[in-house]
């Protein structure tokens, strides 16, 4: 190992998936794994004891989640890079994800080759966004438009996201360490915001923006 060597820790639920980044990423003699996590809430433990220079994270994991794991690690450590990994191309959750701290977003349907990419461009302070999702932003920007979902906040969006998942309110408190009647008030702003009525309606309009599939 040399001093140059970008140290990463790997975020996700999937023993097996870990297993493949891992052998990825080490095939370049630049890159060290120091740790293999499985749920946001280790990424938040342990991300100041291991110090990696860069975490890969996947969103969607049982517990916190990658959201809300990249907002809290960021707002204790904001040296660390976090690059999201996962299989979400929805343009809200590249904003999100970058809103909450994020330095780069890729979908997990890219080639090898990307991966590598943009944990070295990251792990130099640089922002690194799949092209394809970047030039999406970019257009809906210009057009001065995009999903109804941008128009939540970061909280509203991941609470917005577990529902629609099928959590309901006492799991989504316990998950986000926030009281029940906290998460209803939210549920309550959510569907304001977005013009639905019932749970049902929201769960839809997630099918829809393609936040959940079936």
């Amino acid at each position: 190992m040399t001093e140059s060597t970008i140290k990463i820790v790997l975020v996700d639920d999937h023993a097996v998936v870990r297993t493949g980044y891992r052998l990825l990423l080490e095939n370049d003699p630049g890159i060290e794994v120091i740790a293999e996590l499985e749920s946001g809430e280790q990424a938040n433990q342990q991300a100041r004891e291991l110090n990696p220079d860069v975490i890969v994270m996947d969103l969607s994991m049982p517990g916190m989640g990658g959201l809300e794991a990249i907002r809290r690690i960021k707002a204790k450590n904001p040296e660390i890079k976090i690059l999201v990994f996962t299989m979400h191309d929805n343009v809200s959750f590249v904003e999100h994800a970058m809103d909450a701290g994020a330095s780069g977003y890729i979908t997990k349907n890219n080639a090898p080759n990307i991966l590598i990419q943009a944990v070295r461009q990251i792990a130099t302070g640089e922002k690194y966004i799949e092209p394809t999702l970047e030039n999406e932003m970019n257009v809906q920007h210009q057009l001065g438009k995009g999903s109804a979902l941008s128009n939540l906040l970061h909280r509203e969006f991941q609470i917005f996201c577990l529902f629609a998942e099928g959590l309901n309110a006492n799991d989504i408190a316990t998950d986000l360490s926030l009281s029940v009647k906290t998460v209803a008030n939210y549920q309550t702003q959510i569907k304001e915001k977005l013009g639905v009525s019932s749970t049902t309606e929201l769960v839809k309009l997630a099918i829809a923006n393609g936040i959940i599939e079936i």
